[in-house]
């Protein structure tokens, strides 16, 4: 592990772990879900060893609070995301609010899963969702962050195929969004590293 500035990461290593923190949430596996978000952290935000863990201790909590349906907590999901962006913040070159980031995050959670589950949310609400967070965190012009948004939120609808046949892991969906993810954080790292410090 090493320490970086958060607009400098690579998006191959990223998108292959939160494949793999997307695959171990559904299948609530939360010890390899865990070692993922030390992964996306770690390449994400580069924080150092012990703050790294930390913060995926705080995602993970969060992830936690969020997972049952319905009877998920979402003040205590954003609590948990309010913890782990106070570190970001502490600990990097980012310039945000760490309550509104928080709020943002769970947001896009929560759009997630009215657009998976009842088609109560459409693609497009999850995209904005998606530019919404991207573009406060990163101090980033909105329009800058559609490329990220739909590759993102593409990853998703595939996540949701994968989930809905079974949450097999040799099922052909999760290379594919994982394709999806590298794409998303491709086009972020364009983005955000145009954004001066």
């Amino acid at each position: 592990m090493r320490s970086h500035s958060p607009r400098d990461f690579d998006p191959v290593v990223l998108g292959h772990h939160e494949t793999l923190a997307w695959a171990s949430y559904y299948r609530r596996e939360w010890w390899p879900a865990l070692r993922s978000f030390v992964g996306m952290i770690d390449q994400g935000f580069g924080l150092g060893p012990r703050r790294t863990f930390i913060g995926a201790w705080h995602v993970l909590k969060a992830n936690k609070a969020w997972a049952p349906v319905p009877t998920n907590d979402p003040d205590a999901a954003r609590a948990s995301m309010r913890r782990f962006y106070e570190l970001v913040l502490a600990h990097s070159d980012l310039d945000f609010d760490p309550l509104r980031a928080s709020e943002l995050e769970v947001e896009w959670w929560r759009v997630h899963r009215a657009h998976q589950r009842d088609d109560a949310a459409t693609r497009g609400e999850l995209e904005r969702a998606l530019v919404d967070l991207y573009s406060y965190v990163y101090s980033a012009p909105p329009e800058s962050m559609h490329e990220a948004a739909r590759w993102r939120a593409e990853a998703m609808d595939l996540s949701d195929a994968w989930v809905d046949a079974g949450c097999d892991l040799d099922d052909p969906r999760l290379a594919a969004e994982r394709r999806a993810l590298v794409a998303s954080y491709a086009a972020l790292l364009d983005s955000v590293s145009r954004v001066p410090s």
